[in-house]
């Protein structure tokens, strides 16, 4: 492979498919909803479909509603995989999701073109409802089904807000949810994710691309202090046994403790509802929520050890009741060794200037690492923003990232 493959990915042809995909469901400008099994949903996926037929790509769709599209490889074997999902949040950008797609198939149609068949098969993946914008609580319900992690009931419990559920959705468009289990696969030698950074990382280091090593950890807690109600006026500071009180000196030392720990730890208190919330009366109670967030498992575990402790005491010295629930716990992703090299490789190789980071958010590839080795590859977003119609990435840096792609692609399957 040459050391220099800018010419090899067609930018036009790149923005050409951006804009088209985002008209499809086009909301709020410059935005796009698109709920996973949405009329909106079938359309896009009918586009990229009759995208890669013209490339002359094998094309699919599994018993889940992922798409599929393949090159054969000229030695057979497990195949390198490399997509993301098409449904957005409501409303979402035209990035988020939707570019690893593109970036699949510009890298994948650039390696056919200029290398010829590759020797291991090479797959494109457009996978359903990563963002559980439609049923909140399916959980990247794309990559769990190939993976053989949908659960058994699963596709009659997980609804969406009006109670109908995900099986329903899956029968409106012709899929037959009890066959879902077919969906799961044991080739995979290797997936690899382009994504747009859903942080200021790259940007702050100026940079167009990163290398992703590490996927955080998250973990949503569900916390309830108990005290005593009682009349705001009439009660004395000394004799309170103040929920709220107990409140607001925890959300300050979990927010601490992650500012003393440092990138890349994060907490958030994204939720409080105190009872009966109500300005004259010291509450009974407070409810609030937890998100922690860390890409090493032992750190990880360290926070929420940390975590606990900290409501124990307060809660201990403040008299009030404590009751912890986790919602939400989802493990760190270590990516694999191999693909990061070979994406840093890719990226010195053709002079690309990209950084090594893990990701604050989950992704699909989380959950391909249950049956793959599995890495990630990063586009600066313009200010950081995602989950919003205003994210942007420059063709320049969009170009970047398809190329390192491509280069560790090239490396894995010929």
């Amino acid at each position: 492979m040459t050391s220099d493959l800018s010419h090899r990915i067609d930018a036009a042809e790149v923005e050409h498919m951006i804009l088209s995909l985002g008209a499809i469901g086009a909301h709020s400008g410059t935005g796009v909803w698109r709920t996973a099994y949405s009329p909106e949903w079938v359309a896009a996926n009918a586009l990229v479909a009759d995208w890669c037929r013209k490339a002359g790509l094998t094309v699919r769709s599994d018993a889940a509603g992922n798409l599929w599209a393949r090159a054969e490889g000229t030695e057979g074997g497990k195949a390198v995989v490399s997509g993301s999902h098409i449904d957005s949040q409501c409303p979402g950008g035209r990035y988020d999701g939707a570019l690893g797609i593109i970036a699949a198939l510009a890298a994948i149609t650039a390696l056919i073109r200029d290398f010829g068949p590759p020797r291991r098969p090479l797959e494109l993946v457009s996978l359903c409802e990563e963002e559980g914008s439609r049923f909140p609580t399916a959980g990247f319900w794309g990559s769990r089904a190939i993976v053989g992690k949908i659960a058994q009931g699963d596709v009659d419990t997980v609804t969406e807000a009006n109670g109908s559920s995900i099986a329903a959705a899956m029968a409106d468009i012709g899929l037959d949810p009890s066959r879902i289990g077919e969906a799961q696969r044991d080739d995979i030698a290797a997936f690899l994710e382009l994504h747009i950074e859903q942080g200021p990382v790259l940007e702050h280091a100026n940079r167009p691309v990163a290398v992703v090593d590490a996927i955080t950890a998250i973990r949503h807690t569900k916390v309830t202090l108990t005290g005593e109600q009682n009349h705001a006026g009439a009660f004395p500071m000394d004799l309170r046994r103040d929920p709220m009180a107990g409140f607001a000196e925890a959300t300050s030392a979990l927010i601490d403790h992650a500012h003393r720990l440092g990138r890349p730890a994060v907490t958030t208190i994204g939720s409080c509802l105190p009872y009966p919330n109500a300005p004259a009366v010291i509450p009974r109670s407070v409810t609030f929520t937890i998100d922690a967030r860390h890409p090493d498992p032992a750190a990880a575990a360290r926070m929420h050890e940390v975590h606990a402790a900290l409501l124990h005491e307060i809660a201990a010295r403040r008299g009030l009741e404590l009751t912890m629930e986790v919602q939400f716990d989802h493990p760190a992703c270590l990516g694999d060794p191999d693909l990061i090299a070979a994406l840093d490789a890719s990226a010195t190789r053709q002079g690309i200037l990209a950084i090594r980071m893990a990701s604050g958010a989950g992704h699909d590839a989380q959950q391909m690492a249950a049956v793959c080795p599995v890495a990630m590859i990063f586009v600066r977003s313009a200010g950081g923003r995602s989950h919003t119609p205003e994210e942007f990435s420059t063709l320049d840096d969009i170009v970047a990232g398809i190329r390192v792609l491509a280069g560790a692609l090239h490396s894995l399957a010929y």
